[in-house]
């Protein structure tokens, strides 16, 4: 029985340790590398051609009793943004040809981050005392059609990535208008407004 007992604990201790592994939280300090491609569809050198498909998501959930809600303002770390290795896939002719790709990675991954504090952002304007728990359904909409627009038109501008000019430049945006929602983090307690 105890061994048992042992075997189930450790199975699921391994299970959340490697979900743990798989997905990546966003860090200003995180960088996505290739061996972050873990699909089984990643290939690197002989192929003619070239894809990337990065698992990013901006991720929102809560739990709270009716009294919380109502009081509850700041929905910061309700919204995460998160990286799925293990669906993420990287096609590339070669090592240099993928690396490319990575540096567009990096910028997807920190747009999701910069559309996941404007999110944060609408979601703390908007929501009231007396807000119906569906309120983020509002803020959202938006939020998904600018990004999904921002997205294409990076990677319009860019060839997906093949223009590493181009790509700084956009990467660079990115990260001056993450620094200008300093209040919107996952972890930041957004400054109330003075009456």
């Amino acid at each position: 029985m105890k061994s048992t007992f042992f075997c189930l604990f450790l199975q699921l201790f391994l299970s959340f340790f490697t979900f743990a592994q798989d997905v990546i939280e966003w860090s200003p300090n995180y960088k996505v590398i290739i061996s972050d491609f873990q699909s089984k569809s990643t290939q690197i050198g002989n192929v003619n051609q070239y894809s990337i498909l990065l698992a990013t998501h901006m991720d929102f959930s809560f739990y709270m009793s009716t009294y919380e809600f109502m009081l509850t303002k700041n929905f910061n770390s309700k919204v995460a943004t998160t990286f799925t290795r293990t669906a993420s896939v990287l096609i590339a002719p070669d090592s240099s040809f993928a690396q490319k790709l990575v540096k567009y990675a990096q910028l997807n991954f920190d747009l999701t981050e910069l559309y996941a504090r404007k999110f944060r952002k609408k979601l703390f304007k908007n929501k009231g005392v007396l807000s119906d728990v569906n309120f983020f359904q509002e803020a959202y909409k938006p939020i998904e059609i600018e990004y999904n627009a921002r997205i294409a038109e990076i990677g319009k501008l860019t060839d997906l990535g093949q223009s590493e000019t181009r790509i700084e430049e956009a990467h660079q945006q990115i990260l001056k208008e993450i620094e200008e929602l300093p209040d919107f983090c996952k972890t930041c307690k957004p400054k109330k407004k003075k009456k």
